[in-house]
């Protein structure tokens, strides 16, 4: 299945609220967690990726190595 941003947007923002309950346009779907929604929600990303022919990692990493603020 081919996924679109607007649906990788109705899920981040599920996950903002911490909720489980996601709607798009006419469908309302329940997931059993929020685990599981993002888990979904790496799946969309990957998927939107290659649609746009990237493979690589989508992440970057920070390190810090004072004593903090």
């Amino acid at each position: 299945m081919a996924f679109t941003q607007e649906q990788l947007q109705a899920i981040e923002t599920a996950l903002a609220r911490g909720e489980r309950v996601v709607q798009y346009q006419d469908r309302r779907v329940e997931y059993r967690s929020v685990d599981e929604l993002s888990r979904l929600r790496e799946t969309i990303i990957r998927d939107l990726n290659k649609q746009a022919g990237r493979t690589g990692p989508n992440f970057v990493r920070f390190f810090h190595a004072g004593k903090g603020v």
